[in-house]
Formats: structure tokens, sequence, C-alpha cells
């Protein structure tokens, strides 16, 4: 029966041969690429966050995903929380709602406005968590546009509050706690990225917010290599639409769905994938419309979220 499968290949023209061959190929590494995401986004057993150290400082959280990321690692890790935020009264709401699911946790708030006087703040936050073993940090916090704008009709105080907080407070605050982890040799950095400057070519109408968040991913894979070798993990992890205050201005996102799940759903997957890799895209639902973006022409993308930032501009022309 060899022989005869063997005989049957000779006899075929070599161009056959050639693509038959390339097809296995591609059928077996896509199969793998399939089998390994599965693994991965449902079997692979999440990483002990503990082990980095006790303290995990979280920016941007007293809304959205940065507090759904503080409750998470309190309850799961049962890690101590810094939380970094601009609201006082906020923050010491959050701070009471997880000391009453989580008595045992210790939590230190600081007062950091990211669109203020960064300098001050960032060393008022190094002095709050002198001495503090700082296992992990998520810098969460983030602006964007009040709503769909073309370039040249970005006022001037907004494009710069949007790269003060999203470049320049990220940028800063990994400064600030890194010598730290570098003396352990331990430690996981998470960047929040976006979609929007990552799974698509380009984000029309909000050019410069899309800008940032390359920024981010850029320095999360370049600091991924530089520091692997000390013992810390830093990563981008990378959401489409999450349900939060945000998305819900700017998006018109109301309520959860699969495709855009609350911030809780969001932060449970995201604590999952912490230390896994320089770049991760964590909630399932959002890896297979990420899937589908890369087999679509780039063109054809591009006019679809240009059409879809013009809807939201008319729309806002239109209630105001």
């Amino acid at each position: 029966m060899l022989s005869t499968a063997m005989d049957h290949l000779k006899s075929q023209p070599f161009l056959v041969l050639l693509l038959s061959f390339i097809g296995f190929i591609s059928f077996f590494k896509n199969s793998f690429i399939f089998l390994k995401w599965i693994f991965i986004t449902f079997f692979r057993n999440s990483k002990n966050l503990k082990s980095y150290g006790s303290w995990a400082l979280i920016t941007g959280s007293t809304d959205g995903i940065g507090k759904a990321f503080a409750f998470q690692l309190a309850q799961k890790d049962n890690l101590n929380l810094i939380l970094v935020a601009r609201n006082l009264s906020k923050l010491q709401q959050v701070s009471a709602e997880i000391k009453a699911q989580n008595p045992n946790t210790q939590i230190k708030i600081v007062v950091l406005d990211f669109s203020g006087d960064l300098s001050t703040g960032i060393q008022k936050m190094k002095k709050a968590v002198e001495r503090l073993d700082i296992g992990v940090l998520i810098n969460n916090v983030g602006v964007t546009y009040p709503g769909a704008m073309f370039f040249h009709e970005v006022d001037e105080n907004i494009w710069k509050n949007i790269v003060k907080v999203n470049l320049e407070g990220a940028t800063l605050v990994t400064m600030a706690v890194l010598p730290g982890m570098i003396r352990r040799r331990k430690g996981a950095i998470v960047n929040m990225g976006s979609g929007a400057s990552i799974v698509v070519p380009s984000h029309p109408l909000f050019a410069i917010y899309a800008a940032t968040k390359a920024y981010i991913d850029q320095l999360s894979r370049c600091l991924y290599v530089e520091y692997e070798h000390h013992g810390i993990d830093v990563q981008c992890q990378v959401p489409l639409y999450v349900k939060t205050k945000m998305t819900s201005r700017v998006a018109s996102i109301e309520r959860s769905t699969l495709f855009s799940p609350s911030a809780e759903k969001y932060a449970k997957a995201a604590v999952g994938q912490i230390g896994y890799g320089g770049r991760r895209m964590p909630y399932w639902p959002h890896s297979l419309q990420w899937w589908f973006a890369s087999l679509l022409p780039e063109p054809l993308l591009d006019a679809w979220r240009l059409s879809i930032g013009l809807s939201r501009r008319n729309d806002k022309h239109n209630i105001y």
C-alpha cells in the first residue's frame, strides 16, 4: 500500500507536489496556532502574582478597568494595593469597598492628577511607596478625545492632555517603580494598550489617542526585551471595546455584551495573562475579532473605521 502511494506521488507533476506540500505546512502551522490559542485561553494556569511581590500599584484605579483590576488582584492573588487616581473621595470609596470584601488587604491611596503637575505628583507617589515590595504595576490611566474629531479640529489643550496622561504618565510611573523591581530581580508591569493602534491599521478621527497607544505598545515590547533577564515581565495588554465610562461616551456602548464585556469580566481574563509574553489580548472574544480583522484588506478596514468615526462625529453634532 505504501509503495502504491509512493508511485502515485511520483507520477504527479512537480507543481502539484509543491503546492500540496505548501498546503500541508500551512495547515499544520495554523492548526498549531489554533491549539496553542485554545491552551493559552482556556487551560493554562495563571501565575501566582504574589511571587513577584506583595504589593500592586494601579493607576486610574477608581473607575472601569483600573478599579476592576484592583478588586481582582486583592481577591484572587491576595495582593496589597496602592491605588492611584486624582479624586480623593473616589479613592477612599473604592478602598472601603475592597476592604469590605477583603478585610486583610492593606491599601494605600495616592492622589495624583496625571493631567496636572506630574513631576510633583510622581515624587509624592515615590515617597508613599518607599520600601514597599511592589511586585505588580498596572499602568491603566488613560484619556481620549471627548468625541470623534479630524486632526485639525483637536484643541491644543485636548491633545496635549492626551499625550501627557497616556504617554508621559505611563513612562514616569514605570521609571519610578522599575528600580525597585531591578533590585529584587522580579516584577510584572502591565501597560494598557488599545486595539486602536494594533488591531486596525488606522483609527481615523482619534489619531492622537491611537498614536499614544502605539507608543505604549512599542515601549512595552522594548522593555520586555530589556528587562526579561532581570526577572521582570513587561506586557502590553490589548483590549478592544470594554464597557466603561470612556467607551460609553465616545463609542455609545451602554451595556456589556459578548464582544464588549464589563470591566470586571475583562479584568478577570486580564489578570490570568499577566507574566505571559510581551503582548496579550486577554479576553478571548476580542481575539476572535482580531483574527477576523487580520483577514480583511487594509483599505477596507480603513474605510470602515472612517465611516464609524464620521457617524459618531455627525451624531455628536446633531446632539449639540
